[in-house]
Order: C-alpha cells, then structure tokens, then sequence
C-alpha cells in the first residue's frame, strides 16, 4: 500500500468532521452542535453551504481544523466509500473509525517531520518500522482499526521522538 494523504480531500470524504465533531458557540463557531449531529450548513453533497464565508459568518474553528487525510481515508478505504447519508446506522461506526484515523494520521505527521532529520541507520529503520505499523500493507479494514494497540502505538512514537533529542539538538 503507497503512503497515505496526509493533507484533508473533502471531495473524497462525507463530511465526518461536520457531522461527528461536536462545537460550542464562541469565537470559533456560530452556534452550538452535537457530536454525530450534520452541521445545518452542510448541504446534500456533503458540501458546506458557507464555505466562502466561514470566518465571516463566525466559524473560524471549521478553517482551522485539519482532519489530516483521516476522514477520506476512512471513506474510502475504511468504508470502501460508503455514506451515512444512505444508511445513518453507518455514523456509530464511522465516529470512532474517523476518531482513531485522526490519532494514526497525527502520528504520521509527526513521524514524517522526524524523517526530515538526519537520522542514522538505526533511527531510520525504527522511523519505518513505526510508519509501517500505521500504514498496514492492505490497508485498514472497520476490524483492524478498531483493534489495533493505538495507545500502545502513540507511546512508542513518543519514546522514540524523544529519543532524537540529540539529533534535534545537534
């Protein structure tokens, strides 16, 4: 399997961020919405009606998120395409897919700027052995995410990120 997108495509994903996050009312959102409720700007193609006019329109909190790639990821190859749209039952599954996609991809993006440093042989195999546990051969299935040692994942990845202090400080 190539190395995923670690930058969002909302055109190949359904809208999870604006359908499975939760927002208060403040500074950064317009008005309240609950978790796994649609955003009443979204339209019917999992479009945002207020797009050109976010920040305007008092939602500065939906410009700055960044899924990282999770939610088309999870679309497509999770689901293998499927929309909640036509089968609602599909948002218990997609939440905490798209929430542990977001961790991995997190994880990713702190790995690929690791990769940016001059690492030894050592550190470079143990940069892809860690990229790989993350980026299964065949891809995520619902089952495979769901049991994979994420928490167990994000403490290696912090072990060796703080293992290159010496290389960052070099």
């Amino acid at each position: 399997m190539s190395k995923p997108s670690l930058d969002a495509d909302c055109s190949q994903c359904a809208a999870l961020c604006c359908v499975l996050l939760p927002f208060d009312k403040s500074a950064s959102f317009g008005f309240d919405k609950a978790g796994g409720e649609p955003c009443q700007n979204l339209n019917a193609c999992h479009g945002c009606r207020i797009h050109d006019r976010l920040e305007e329109k008092g939602f500065s909190g939906c410009v700055a998120f960044d899924c990282h790639g999770a939610g088309q990821r999870v679309v497509q190859e999770v689901f293998e395409g499927a929309d909640w749209r036509e089968d609602l039952s599909l948002l218990s599954r997609l939440g905490p897919a798209f929430h542990r996609m977001r961790r991995i991809h997190e994880l990713l993006l702190l790995l690929r700027e690791a990769g940016k440093l001059p690492l030894d042989e050592a550190q470079r195999g143990e940069l892809d052995r860690l990229t790989s546990a993350l980026n299964p051969p065949d891809g995520w299935s619902e089952t495979a995410l769901a049991d994979f040692a994420l928490s167990a994942a994000e403490a290696d990845v912090r072990q060796f990120l703080a293992s290159l202090r010496s290389v960052v400080e070099a």
